[in-house]
This record gives C-alpha cells, structure tokens and sequence, in this order.
C-alpha cells in the first residue's frame, strides 16, 4: 500500500519518462507462456522489441498487438537468424481479478500471439508489477526497443509506427 501511494503521489516527479539511454533491467516475470523469454542478458547481440499490454487494454488490442504481429512478419527472417527478439510483458496494475493468469492464456491463444509472454510479477499487497516499475512505463500499451548491447533505445506509449521501425532498422544495420 505504501509504494502505490507514494508512486500516485511521487511518480510524475521522479521523471517518470522511461528510461532511454539506460541499461535494460532484467525483467521479474512469475510465469512465461509460449516459451521461456530467458533474460534481457540471454539476448545481448539481439535487438529486443518487448510491448509491455494488458489483455483487457483497448489500446494494446487495437495498436501494439497488431503492431507486434506486423513487425514479427516484416523481421521474420531477421528473427529466424538470431539478430531480433519479439517479448510481451503482461503489466496488470489494475483489474487484477479479471486479468488472471489463466485469462492471459485464453488471450494470447485467440490473439495468436506466439512469441514469449511474460506474466509481470507482483509483490504482495501492491499493484503495481515490477518490471513496470522498473521499465518506469507510463502504463499500456508502452513499446520498448533494447539495442544489442542491452541499452533501452527507444520507449513510447504514443508513437508513429515508422519512428519504432526506423529504430528497429538503425539497430539491426549496426554492428554487434
């Protein structure tokens, strides 16, 4: 209760911006679906594009799921050879009764998502996830692009889709 209350009160002064610039911190996930999306260190020499959704989000269904299987078909091959990694973060701050673990199952099969899914983790008595916390999102959906040496590039809520691709495309033309 304490760290809700101080993060409605405090969050908008701590900077709360994202963090581009700045290492990637590892993500604390209670369960991956689909497969094991490993460490952020597991995929250094891979760019990382992780969209952090809730599945009851009209925004996630509407722009960054679709965007991520967009992306997956555009850099598939890129994807096939190990240069680039899709995530999704589950980040459930609100509506944690509805957006259980078994609803995220039934989700992410309907939607056909197929890359790894993280059920963010949550500390008890608190509702805010911790890779939220860490990744300081401004709530989902919230897209993150992380180079291949782990140093978040790009981060946004409210974007163009060319801005995340120019990104995507700077990083994979650069050199491990």
């Amino acid at each position: 209760m304490k760290l809700t209350l101080f993060l409605a009160l405090f969050w908008p002064a701590l900077g709360h911006a994202g963090i581009v610039g700045q290492k990637a911190p590892g993500w604390q996930i209670a369960e991956w679906l689909n497969s094991d999306g490993g460490t952020v260190a597991d995929h250094k020499g891979k760019v990382v594009v992780i969209d952090f959704f809730q599945l009851w989000c009209p925004g996630c269904n509407n722009f960054s799921i679709p965007l991520m299987h967009t992306w997956e078909k555009k850099y598939e091959k890129q994807a096939l050879a190990g240069e680039i990694l899709f995530v999704s973060i589950h980040t459930v701050f609100e509506g944690h009764k509805y957006q259980t673990p078994e609803m995220l199952k039934n989700f992410i099969k309907n939607k056909n998502i197929t890359h790894p899914v993280g059920n963010d983790l949550h500390v008890e008595g608190h509702h805010i996830p911790l890779t939220m916390l860490n990744y300081r999102t401004r709530g989902t959906p919230e897209i993150a692009i992380v180079d291949r040496n782990g140093i978040v590039r790009f981060q946004d809520n409210i974007f163009d889709p060319a801005s995340g691709e120019a990104v995507i495309n700077q990083l994979l033309a650069e050199s491990r």
